[in-house]
């Protein structure tokens, strides 16, 4: 995918706005997705998982693979 701020990193970053982790899946980065969908499962339960998802759409929408 090419680098932060194109249209590959729009596309993720809409993904992760329906579920936090997808963008991130989307980009090649499983760890990642794992880890911000299982943070924000957990954390919906206390009405906290917005941050999660919040950081899930932004990470994904920042995302530069060459650096």
């Amino acid at each position: 995918m090419p680098g932060q701020g194109s249209g590959g990193n729009v596309l993720a970053a809409l993904c992760s706005f329906f579920i936090p982790g997808l963008g991130q899946l989307l980009q090649g980065r499983l760890m990642r997705a794992v880890i911000q969908f299982v943070l924000a499962a957990v954390l919906w339960v206390f009405w906290l998982g917005w941050v999660i998802h919040l950081w899930s759409i932004i990470d994904a929408a920042r995302f530069d693979p060459a650096g």
